[in-house]
């Protein structure tokens, strides 16, 4: 008879995309999710369809007196976590020529401060966890500078960064990080997106692969694998290449020169 406690799991940005489908990997296990999001009624949904296994923590992650409430009531009601994957995180576009930093800040907020927010609140509950792991979802945008990305790429920049000192900091405890940088992935977040999104992928693959992957415990999870491989060589070219290759990327035309 098997006496070992289900894994309980905390997962932000559980409400649609990579989010939901992984909601979905991990409760078909048995094991125990707590879930966030800004949108009760889908976490509602999920844990009638699990009973016994769901824990609805619902809030805006920007807040961190929420996000103190809710590691607290994780704390009331589980007493600890086993694996935290920090997957909330949005994506807006810059226009350089009507340049608002309103939207670098709004975007750094919800992908960086919020992803603090949320460590904080997990750390103690990890440290009283079972072989704890550490998740976030930064992007492969990481590896080369994209048009109009630049409050995105910078959010997720600095979450790899955040990510990859934990881990070093982490390390002494036992409590292990990974991060995982998806390439295109079909969810109601990249439907806006105007330009072409080679090898992309739907959400529900995403997520079996995220998935399957974690029980490994990788430093990183990047995919798709052909879409890596083009991408990591580009990374590591001179300036002046990664210029070029952006400026092809641009859909827009240049604006029309006044004629000599």
């Amino acid at each position: 008879m098997n006496l070992t406690p289900p894994r309980r799991y905390w997962l932000t940005g559980a409400s649609s995309g990579i989010g939901a489908q992984l909601a979905e990997e991990i409760l078909k296990t048995g094991a125990h999710l707590a879930v966030s999001s800004r949108s009760v009624a889908p976490l509602k949904v999920l844990s009638q369809r699990y009973p016994g296994q769901v824990l609805v923590v619902a809030g805006d992650l920007t807040n961190s007196q929420r996000v103190r409430e809710i590691g607290e009531q994780i704390a009331e009601d589980w007493g600890s976590l086993d694996t935290v994957i920090l997957n909330a995180g949005t994506c807006e576009y810059v226009d350089a020529k009507q340049f608002d930093a309103s939207i670098i800040e709004h975007v750094v907020r919800t992908n960086l401060l919020a992803s603090s927010y949320c460590i904080e609140a997990a750390l103690p509950l990890l440290r009283a966890g079972t072989a704890p792991h550490l998740v976030g979802v930064a992007s492969s945008v990481t590896y080369l500078p994209l048009p109009r990305a630049e409050a995105y790429g910078a959010s997720k920049a600095g979450m790899r960064y955040l990510f990859e000192s934990l881990r070093i900091d982490l390390a002494p405890e036992g409590i292990e990080v990974t991060v995982v940088s998806p390439g295109f992935v079909d969810t109601p977040l990249t439907e806006k997106n105007d330009f072409p999104m080679p090898l992309s992928w739907p959400a529900d693959k995403a997520a079996k692969h995220i998935f399957s992957k974690l029980k490994d415990r990788p430093l990183e999870i990047a995919f798709p694998a052909l879409f890596m491989a083009a991408l990591w060589p580009l990374s590591k070219m001179p300036g002046r290449i990664k210029l070029m290759i952006g400026k092809r990327m641009v859909r827009s035309n240049p604006p029309i020169k006044d004629l000599p």
